[in-house]
């Protein structure tokens, strides 16, 4: 199971966080989230891939950032359309499409980006784009029947080890952790993180 820390921004938790064995670690550039990255890390991962988060960002942007922050996957967590995500990966980039699940998994949106991606995220459906630390009913996701590999999120918390070791879907690769694991905005705690790691990694 892949383990993606999306929210990271201080250099030595950063270090701290990769030696837990995480393998993505995301660092997000959406001005008006309390994660935003203003400037390049003293510090950035060294054998965790790194994910850059952009929400609705130019493609002269996105591109600019992964280039200093050497980036080896995208994620678009807006209203990209799939021609955007397309036009991404042909940079040679790995493109992670967000979606935002409610009460009923859209089934229509996705599969618009069926084929523009290489993997989904689905998470909660909040008025600000992700780290919000609300959960969604995961049940949804038996309606996804696509080809697409995606990772899990929206609020997952250190009480929920038992639940995702119990969610199984064939498409469904890994886990998505941010705000319940931190101590103040994205200030991971080590010590939720080793023993979550810890629990769901026996499998």
């Amino acid at each position: 199971m892949i383990v993606k820390v999306c929210g990271m921004r201080d250099a030595e938790n950063i270090r701290e966080v990769e030696a837990l064995g995480v393998d993505w670690m995301g660092f997000v550039f959406h001005r008006t989230s309390p994660r935003f990255v203003s400037e390049l890390p003293d510090y950035l991962p060294q054998r965790a891939k790194r994910v850059g988060v952009f929400v609705d960002e130019t493609e002269e942007q996105i591109m600019e950032t992964v280039q200093l922050f050497r980036f080896d996957m995208v994620q678009l967590h807006g209203r990209e359309t799939p021609d955007f995500c397309s036009r991404i990966r042909s940079k040679g980039l790995k493109v992670i499409k967000a979606i935002n699940v409610q009460n009923r998994f859209p089934s229509e949106e996705v599969s618009f980006y069926e084929g523009a991606c290489d993997y989904f995220l689905f998470d909660t459906k909040t008025p600000l784009p992700g780290g919000s630390g609300q959960k969604f009913d995961w049940s949804a996701l038996s309606a996804y029947r696509g080809t697409t590999p995606f990772l899990l999120s929206g609020g997952i918390s250190p009480d929920d080890a038992d639940r995702v070791e119990a969610f199984v879907h064939e498409r469904c690769i890994g886990i998505d952790l941010n705000s319940r694991f931190e101590t103040s905005p994205a200030y991971k705690d080590i010590h939720l993180l080793q023993s979550f790691i810890d629990k769901i990694k026996r499998k």
